[in-house]
């Protein structure tokens, strides 16, 4: 404080700037928050007749110095790593792949299955849903994403096609025996893939919760 009191000169600027070029930076930054609150207490008492003890101004200081040394960036401290993405792969050459997944909501029975077609070299071609009510059993869901992304394949005329689906059991089921609940629906899919030059079902992570706030119905 003493050293402060000592320098002199003409402006506030130039004082500022000796004060500050005089110390270290804890120093410096501890100096401007007091005179910060100082100036602060001073305008509360001239403008608003509201006076503060001089406590109070020392808790605001020392309060504002703790938040602040929080934002201080920390050298050894661990980097937070960056959020993955799962990456599209693209189908074999010359055919179209189309991602397809199906969501139930937790609070309504509100479900949607999405379609999402692209070319080998990720180009979008189209894209669907389909708004449904009373569904209940996401195995059955993951059954309709498959029939839906037939439909949009049937739509943009494809007829080579790979088809992801984050459901296991669903392409195991149309590569092998039908089974499960949704047999019926898995019949008629396997009887719609003839259609197609190329029809082949994959396992991959995918796409759809976004789409549950829409209303029912098909949307291409």
């Amino acid at each position: 404080m003493e050293h402060i009191c000592n320098i002199q000169e003409h402006s506030a600027k130039a004082w500022l700037a000796a004060v500050i070029s005089s110390l270290s930076m804890e120093e410096s930054r501890r100096t401007m928050v007091t005179l910060w609150a100082l100036w602060h207490a001073k305008r509360k008492a001239v403008y608003e007749n509201i006076f503060q003890s001089s406590l109070l101004t020392h808790s605001f200081v020392e309060r504002f110095i703790a938040d602040l040394d929080l934002t201080v960036y920390r050298p050894n401290a661990r980097p937070k790593t960056a959020t993955s993405f799962p990456r599209w792969i693209s189908p074999p050459r010359g055919a179209s792949k189309i991602n397809v997944d199906a969501a139930l909501s937790k609070n309504s029975s509100r479900a949607s299955a999405a379609a999402v077609a692209r070319d080998e070299a990720g180009n979008f071609l189209g894209a669907s849903v389909v708004m449904m009510l009373g569904i209940t059993e996401p195995e059955i869901m993951e059954a309709l994403a498959l029939r839906e992304g037939m439909a949009l394949a049937k739509d943009l005329s494809l007829r080579r096609v790979r088809m992801a689906s984050d459901c296991a059991n669903a392409g195991r089921s149309m590569k092998g025996p039908t089974m499960g609940v949704y047999v019926q629906i898995i019949r008629e899919l396997k009887e719609e893939a003839t259609a197609f030059q190329l029809m082949e079902i994959v396992h991959e992570n995918s796409l759809a919760r976004s789409t549950l706030f829409m209303e029912v119905g098909r949307y291409v």
